[in-house]
């Protein structure tokens, strides 16, 4: 007895199934997404603004920052950017607003505030 296997090329399967993750919402056709929901690339908070659910917001005193940067690699969501030794400005669009940042400041330079403000 022998069998025969079609070869199937599996990166060929791969692309006519792949779901363009950036263009999916909460209108999106479930025709239009992979069979079982599967993801063939990953999501990132850099290719979607999460911040806007964001439920506590950590505003930032410069006045009280050392700039010893203890806050900006904890930031799971790289929020807090750093150029030439200086933090910066939150972001804002991608901040889920978890208060880690604040704990790990030694000085008291952030402050979490209740509710989605802009940082003002």
């Amino acid at each position: 007895m022998s069998f025969t296997a079609d070869i199937i090329n599996i990166n060929e399967m791969e692309n006519t199934m792949r779901t363009d993750i950036t263009k999916i919402n909460e209108k999106s056709p479930h025709t239009e997404l992979t069979e079982g929901l599967m993801v063939f690339a990953g999501g990132t908070s850099k290719l979607f603004q999460t911040g806007e659910w964001r439920t506590n917001t950590p505003i930032f005193h410069e006045d009280l920052c050392k700039q010893c940067l203890l806050c900006a690699p904890v930031c799971p969501d790289g929020s807090i950017p750093v150029k030439d030794s200086k933090r910066g400005a939150f972001d804002y669009d991608h901040c889920k607003g978890c208060g880690i940042c604040e704990r790990v400041c030694p000085f008291g330079a952030i402050e979490m505030k209740e509710g989605n403000v802009n940082g003002n």
